[in-house]
């Protein structure tokens, strides 16, 4: 079985309809999100057909997403496609150097 990112046309379905819904993103508009996860499947994909012999999963992420493609029983692996949350107004913390100059 050949491995594309139609074959996970209904994860990526499934997961836009959510970013959609729920996900605020300032970056990203839905359109621009959908050609993202097409990109991170089809290199998740590449990642997952070319894992060393110990290894199960492939994966591949940007800031916002995150895509594991997973080894199972049969020929096709579960596909895992997580938002990953953070704010953009949240501050690193002061370095002491920082501290003493500000």
């Amino acid at each position: 079985m050949e491995l594309t990112a139609d074959c996970f046309k209904n994860e990526i379905a499934t997961a836009l309809k959510s970013y959609d819904r729920h996900v605020v993103c300032l970056e990203k508009i839905p359109e621009e999100a959908a050609v993202s996860l097409q990109s991170l499947m089809e290199k998740a994909i590449k990642a997952y057909q070319s894992r060393g012999a110990n290894m199960r999963h492939g994966i591949a992420l940007d800031s916002h997403v995150t895509i594991i493609l997973s080894q199972t029983e049969t020929e096709q692996p579960l596909c895992g496609i997580y938002f990953n949350l953070h704010s953009p107004y949240s501050r690193k913390p002061a370095t002491k150097t920082e501290a003493a100059h500000g």
